[in-house]
């Protein structure tokens, strides 16, 4: 399919991951790409909200994006959710990898990033295909626990851990996030690990070496840009430090403040909101 008005060729297919298919569009440019981008999407947030942010990518800076949902998630949710087994780790170290390897079936010749938003950069220090990634960029992505949200966001935290949401996985059998005012659905064994994580002094680091291969990045010589915004209250600046230490000593960090764009505001999720398309450059830059 041709987006006339952007000069950007569209294209929707499935592609493997391990033992199953995942749902994917793909924006390029009409010409052939020297860049090309795999944006993992945050927790609960379809592939098409970063649809305009892709676009542009083509349309603006000639590169090709790849956009995708994860296992047992959105269009790649085969069967129903309350069967689901899919976990956070099986997104980042079997759905991720398999992104990059299609992208570069597809482009061999071009330089390979990754985009990750949230959890699509978050557990990129411990996954099998570093060498092959020329530069990540991790967007509003932390090793987030409990006691880093501020008041009164932590409390509403503290319920969706510790309240409601848990009581209702267990009696639906997945988290019903649209219920809830989350936005999306999630398989219940996604929702369990999230929360594992996330009320965790230390978040996944214990399991590393462990439940979760080693991590390896600080050796690998891969660039890594760290954004996080002064406004995101889900991910604060501490935790997404916290992520950089783990990527090693050589990970740039930025702190962004949405006044330096013109903007009232960009939280956790806004950074890809076509509302806040004045930050995109910054990300890539």
């Amino acid at each position: 399919m041709l987006d006339s008005e952007q000069t950007v060729l569209i294209e929707d297919f499935r592609f493997p991951s391990g033992s199953v298919t995942l749902s994917a569009r793909l924006h390029r440019p009409a010409g052939e790409p020297e860049t090309v981008v795999v944006l993992n999407s945050a927790t609960g947030v379809p592939r098409d909200y970063y649809q305009h942010f892709a676009r542009w990518l083509a349309a603006e800076r000639g590169i090709a994006c790849l956009t995708y949902d994860y296992r047992d998630y959105g269009f790649s949710l085969v069967g129903r959710l309350k069967d689901a087994t899919a976990t956070m780790a099986d997104w980042a170290l079997i759905d991720m990898p398999a992104a990059r390897a299609e992208m570069r079936r597809r482009f061999p010749n071009a330089q390979q990033w990754t985009i990750g938003h949230s959890v699509g950069a978050m557990l990129g220090p411990v996954q099998p295909d570093i060498d092959q990634i020329d530069r990540m960029i991790g967007v509003c992505s932390g090793l987030v626990t409990l006691k880093d949200h501020p008041w009164p966001y932590r409390g509403l935290a503290g319920l969706f851990w510790y309240g409601h949401a848990p009581l209702m996985v267990r009696a639906l059998g997945y988290l019903p996030g649209k219920a809830i005012g989350f936005g999306s659905d999630l398989p219940a064994s996604v929702y369990w690990q999230w929360r594992k994580w996330c009320t965790a002094p230390l978040s996944y680091v214990p399991e590393i070496g462990q439940n979760l291969p080693d991590a390896h990045w600080g050796s690998s010589g891969t660039p890594v840009d760290l954004f996080t915004f002064e406004d995101d209250q889900m991910a604060p600046p501490e935790a997404v430090w916290r992520l950089a230490d783990l990527y090693g000593p050589e990970a740039r960090r930025h702190l962004l403040k949405p006044a330096e764009f013109g903007l009232p505001e960009v939280g956790h999720i806004g950074a890809f909101a076509r509302r806040n398309a004045a930050v995109w450059p910054r990300l890539i830059a």
